[in-house]
């Protein structure tokens, strides 16, 4: 197994409200949001909490498919009830919350949790294809037909998200399981690359190079050349 990460603050902010977590099995990437720095606090908190409750209480190779789901479930939730309490009892962090997307591997199987518009894709087969779904405006809207996935990319409300980690008392986590194969390459991203970079342009990038740090390296690259409007952070595993 092969892992490489970069994270960027990208050309237009100062600062970086992505977190990350990149250390086998557990790989989970957060984008903050919030005014002043409760962004960067949201998703830094996410990550660390989520991390710990894997390291604090890892799972034995006896637990089943539904145990390691309600584990990363729980962890979310738990990362939800703390971001959120945080966000009530102080002002400077009021509205605060992050997107979460974490890939847990166990055996042959990776498992996604998810909430926000960062994303899950697994490059097979020559193909890329998205694990997970967006929680956002321009995602339903694309659902209902009302526009089309190129007229979502310059959307002007695309920045809204349906569902973040930390703004509400309750959270919903979607959860995917698909099998590993070996030469499959595992990508986490946040959507300074996905709002900047089009899938077809990863897929060519992730098949010239064959070194995974070259291919999180020569992302970032692209997203910033292209303008850099966002924070960019990919994860690349090559099982």
């Amino acid at each position: 197994m092969e892992i490489g990460v970069k994270t960027d603050a990208g050309k237009i902010r100062s600062n970086n409200q992505d977190a990350h977590y990149a250390n086998y099995p557990l790989f989970i990437i957060a984008d903050g949001m919030g005014g002043h720095k409760a962004g960067e606090v949201a998703s830094g908190m996410a990550v660390e909490i989520i991390s710990n409750d894997f390291i604090n209480d890892p799972i034995d190779i006896i637990n089943d498919d539904e145990y390691i789901m309600d584990k990363i479930r729980n962890s979310i939730y738990k990362a939800n009830e703390i971001i959120y309490d945080n966000s009530i009892k102080d002002d400077d962090y009021s509205g605060m919350g992050t997107t979460v997307t974490l890939a847990y591997i166990f055996e042959n199987k990776v498992f996604v949790g998810h909430v926000g518009d960062s994303r899950a894709y697994i490059y097979r087969n020559d193909e890329l294809t998205q694990i997970t779904e967006d929680h956002s405006l321009v995602e339903q809207l694309i659902k209902n037909g009302s526009i089309s996935k190129e007229e979502a990319r310059y959307h002007p409300q695309r920045n809204i998200i349906t569902r973040a980690v930390g703004t509400s008392k309750d959270i919903e986590v979607d959860i995917t399981i698909i099998s590993k194969n070996k030469g499959d390459i595992l990508l986490l991203s946040t959507d300074g690359l996905t709002n900047m970079v089009e899938d077809y342009e990863i897929e060519n990038i992730i098949k010239l190079y064959d070194d995974v740090q070259t291919i999180c390296d020569k992302l970032v690259k692209l997203s910033n050349d292209k303008g850099g409007y966002d924070n960019i952070t990919v994860i690349a595993i090559k099982f």
